[in-house]
């Protein structure tokens, strides 16, 4: 025998979702949720990929002005490099936790966005 779950938290949960953070073991990290995304750890998890976008942003325009000051050293250039390294991880780990709470388009839908092709006749 089957049992239908009336619970609504049962019904709306989601696929995890990956967090902007690692264990310690260097492990990615993730949370179950439901699909709102209004959950205290979910808000935490938006606010800190805000601030590894802001910092990378700023880490741009240091990169920026480091690379047009000809008196930059090589010390200078690799602790650049490193930060770099850091935030295009983060933002990498960004892109993808946001790629995958995106909806899945099913076939029809695919093939609607889809423009047709102009022959020219």
């Amino acid at each position: 025998m089957i049992y239908e779950s009336y619970d609504v938290a049962a019904t709306t949960v989601s696929r995890p979702r990956l967090l902007p953070w690692s264990n310690l073991d260097g492990n990615p990290c993730y949370l179950l949720t439901d699909n709102t995304g209004t959950s205290h750890l979910s808000r935490i998890a938006d606010d800190v990929e805000a601030v590894q976008l802001d910092m990378a942003d700023d880490l741009l325009d240091h990169a920026a002005d480091l690379l047009g000051d000809g008196k930059a050293t090589a010390p200078q250039l690799r602790f650049l490099v490193v930060r770099l390294t850091e935030s295009l991880h983060d933002v990498h780990r960004i892109a993808r936790i946001r790629g995958a709470r995106l909806p899945v388009p099913h076939d029809d839908e695919v093939l609607e966005a889809v423009p047709e092709e102009d022959t020219g006749t």
